[in-house]
């Protein structure tokens, strides 16, 4: 039972790092890649340098600030949960004011890139804001809180098509559904390594609520997706190598889910697969782009 935080004496610019989950890439990635596919798509595949580079780090500022807000939610739940109990503000390597500050710095560096936007997305943007602060919250209260997650996720897509378009069209919202559909898969499987911690501290989560049906969900998660996915190649009649990319993310999807099903998966494997959709992520945007131009 984890109960109390190790002391691990470091810099404060380093625990600062840590905080903004800048040491661990991935998360950072796997939200910066929805946010590519729409400004991507909208754009017929030759999206503005700069509007890319706006969104690009704006979505490291996002999801910077959504680190820092979670863990100051959580800061007394952390400790005890094997995974987070080394986290910044969990160990008291930081304070709750440092977290407050850096929270706000981020949401500020954000709020400034969102006024190079048109007034559609920059509401959007503003709409993102609580969704990404009462998500925490939603693990006390709602059974499948990676779903609000997911949603928050889902911003990503508004935000950079409409950059583009200055406008929300059909294709926009089946790109918004598959991104849903496939944040709420792959959080799942992020979440599956803390179910026992979770149910002892009382905090909901999508892997808890599934149960034994896990790789179920996830399964109908990934289907969905690219169900969605395929509707929206189709729609913008992109071409065939943005099928092949399709394809092959449709294979490594169901190699995942019968991982999932195997009682004998070590706890570090979930982490590998949830990095995994990373790689599927950037794959998906390469066809979408090759899709348009060629």
């Amino acid at each position: 039972m984890w109960t109390q935080p190790e002391f691990n004496p470091q810099p404060t610019w380093y625990a600062v790092i840590r905080l903004l989950r800048w040491d661990k890439p991935t998360g950072r990635l796997i939200l910066m890649i929805p946010a590519l596919w729409a400004v991507s798509l909208a754009a017929q595949g030759t999206p503005p340098l700069p509007l890319v580079v706006v969104i690009v780090i704006g979505s490291l500022a996002t999801s910077a600030a959504g680190c820092v807000v979670n863990d100051l939610w959580d800061r007394n739940i952390d400790p005890h949960v094997e995974r987070t109990h080394n986290r910044p503000l969990a160990s008291r390597t930081l304070s709750v004011k440092v977290g407050v500050v850096v929270a706000l710095i981020a949401f500020g560096c954000a709020w400034v890139l969102s006024l190079y936007l048109n007034s559609l997305s920059f509401w959007l943007c503003v709409a993102a804001v609580p969704v990404i602060i009462l998500y925490p919250l939603a693990k006390r209260v709602f059974p499948v809180p990676q779903l609000i997650m997911a949603i928050a996720w889902g911003f990503a897509v508004l935000i950079s098509w409409s950059a583009v378009t200055e406008r929300l069209e059909p294709a926009t919202w089946l790109l918004w559904g598959a991104t849903v559909l496939w944040a709420l898969g792959f959080d799942t499987i992020y979440a599956i390594p803390d179910r026992e911690d979770d149910q002892r501290l009382g905090v909901r989560s999508s892997a808890r609520f599934f149960g034994p049906y896990t790789a179920y969900a996830v399964s109908a998660c990934f289907a969905g997706t690219a169900v969605l996915l395929a509707i929206l190649g189709g729609s913008l009649h992109l071409q065939p190598i943005f099928w092949l990319a399709l394809g092959l993310s449709i294979l490594v999807w169901t190699w995942q889910v019968y991982q999932l099903r195997q009682a004998s998966l070590p706890q570090t494997a979930y982490a590998q697969l949830f990095q995994q959709n990373v790689g599927i992520g950037f794959l998906l945007l390469a066809g979408m782009i090759a899709g348009c131009l060629l």
